[in-house]
């Protein structure tokens, strides 16, 4: 098969590319013997993430938008504001426990790829795909989508303080959003950390705000919400209400998908992990204390922005500060999602279930530019799909489907596999219990949204002939395996990649 070189004139590095049916290896020197990754100077993904990249990385995923102009979906199904506090803590909690179990999974399985990888070890590449499917074309782009038109919307209110902003404003700001922080991504992992190191500061800031006049009016016995009065008592209400209270926290996982960039991880993922839930299930629980303490029941309901709402009554001429924040905000969600969203990518192509061009690292920047560019792209095409919701709405439950998939690997494993290592060993209670809130939280609202439930079945199931004519069909004709290396190897020439020598075994 063809050989092809890549030579830098600067005689300090060297690169090599070698394809054989698409395949392709790499290895990168300097004159001082470092290279691109750690030990041998392998073009690879360096850990270069710290504890408290990891925690902003979490957090910043986790906070979007939602606290700032939602939170009506808990209280719509509770009834009463007592009773959708009590949701707002079961949640945080249900994700410290989601969280914990991650932790063992990764670092007993230190693979990029989070609940992917653990489902690919643990029951094959087909269960694998079926994750990668829906989170990669659906949930991942969608939500980008959606946060990043949120953040464009909050840009612009100020400049229509009277109505909407215009539609097609805000779509090609949320474009511009999307491909500044693609930039970022693609030029250096650290670059974007501090993105999301700074942007997550900003946001907490917002938030210690709103806490901190919501402790003065606690402080001035404005208490008078507080109670269970119209509590719906209905399993399915209050299946729906959890339902609403997950979503705002999920993102707990994403730093699962950059592990193998994350210094030592053994110690630093659990500690990541148990200091961002913390932090999150207190600063959205006391957040929607201080919204109870201005506004009514009725005016949460009745508010498409309740923090814009709430500082409207609490600020006066400060006001306009709280769009600002939620641009802030989402800014650092889109980068959030962009930043884990793409080792996923990175992630399916190392097992032969995405393009192999996905698979390869930029031989200066080190980051994985086709992955992130990929993301990227589907996110901008999301874009022009004004229902973008309602599809989020439909395969929501079969996140967290997959999700608890992934938890019960832990049990399996511990079965299946008992001798492996595991640095981190969780009590079995708590993938139990997971498993038990996770089988309440998904099937219940099937039986409340079967119209909804039905369209992300229909999604689930669109993977399986993709699977079945893409990855299990092998004899593929000739040339089309050609045509395939061909591109792949134009695509590396444009975008100077290579795959990593861990990736091309």
């Amino acid at each position: 098969m063809e050989t092809e070189s890549l030579n830098r004139k600067n005689s300090s590095r060297k690169s090599s590319i070698v394809n054989g049916n698409g395949d392709a290896s790499a290895k990168l020197t300097n004159g001082d013997g470092d290279g691109g990754g750690d030990g041998g100077g392998e073009v690879t993904l360096k850990a270069k993430m710290s504890l408290l990249n990891g925690c902003t990385v979490i957090v910043g995923s986790i906070i979007g938008s939602g606290i700032f102009v939602s939170p009506t979906g808990v209280l719509k199904y509770t009834g009463s504001v007592n009773l959708a506090l009590i949701v707002w803590v079961i949640s945080g909690l249900f994700s410290m426990v989601g969280a914990y179990c991650y932790a063992e999974l990764g670092t007993m399985i230190t693979k990029s790829g989070a609940d992917y990888a653990y489902i690919m070890e643990t029951f094959g590449p087909f269960m694998a795909f079926i994750r990668l499917w829906i989170e990669c074309m659906i949930v991942r782009p969608c939500s980008q989508a959606i946060v990043a038109l949120t953040f464009s919307t909050y840009v612009l209110k100020p400049f229509f303080p009277e109505c909407t902003p215009p539609e097609d404003s805000a779509r090609l700001l949320a474009v511009c959003c999307i491909l500044v922080l693609t930039l970022i991504n693609c030029w250096d992992v650290k670059w974007a950390t501090a993105v999301q190191d700074i942007f997550t500061y900003a946001k907490l800031l917002a938030l210690f705000i709103i806490i901190a006049t919501g402790v003065y009016q606690l402080s001035l016995g404005n208490t008078q919400y507080f109670t269970f009065e119209n509590t719906d008592t209905k399993v399915t209400s209050i299946a729906l209400s959890f339902y609403s209270g997950l979503f705002a926290y999920n993102g707990w996982n994403y730093l699962n998908f950059i592990i193998e960039e994350l210094k030592d991880p053994v110690k630093n993922l659990p500690r990541a992990i148990a200091i961002s839930c913390t932090l999150v299930t207190i600063v959205y629980v006391m957040a929607n204390v201080s919204f109870y303490t201005i506004l009514s029941p009725d005016e949460v309901l009745g508010s498409s922005a309740v923090a814009v709402t709430y500082a409207e009554r609490a600020f006066g001429m400060l006001a306009w500060t709280i769009p600002v924040f939620v641009a802030l905000s989402t800014f650092g969600a889109v980068n959030g999602i962009l930043l884990t969203s793409s080792r996923l990518f990175y992630a399916g192509a190392n097992n032969g279930q995405m393009p192999e061009i996905l698979t390869m690292i930029q031989i200066q920047r080190f980051t994985p530019t086709p992955a992130v560019l990929a993301m990227a792209l589907l996110s901008m095409l999301y874009l022009t799909v004004s229902d973008i919701f309602a599809l989020i709405n439909y395969v929501g439950f079969a996140t967290w489907l997959s999700i608890g998939v992934a938890v019960l690997c832990l049990p399996w494993l511990r079965w299946a596999q008992p001798n492996l290592p595991r640095p981190i060993r969780v009590p079995m209670v708590f993938p139990i219990v997971y498993l038990i809130a996770t089988i309440f939280v998904t099937v219940v609202p099937m039986y409340a949204s079967p119209v909804e439930t039905g369209y992300g079945i229909l999604m689930i199931l669109s993977s399986i002939p993709v699977y079945l004519v893409f990855i299990a069909w092998k004899n593929k004709p000739i040339w089309f395996q050609k045509a395939m290396g061909g591109l792949t190897q134009v695509l590396q020439k444009l975008m100077m990649v290579v795959r990593p020598k861990a990736a091309s075994k």
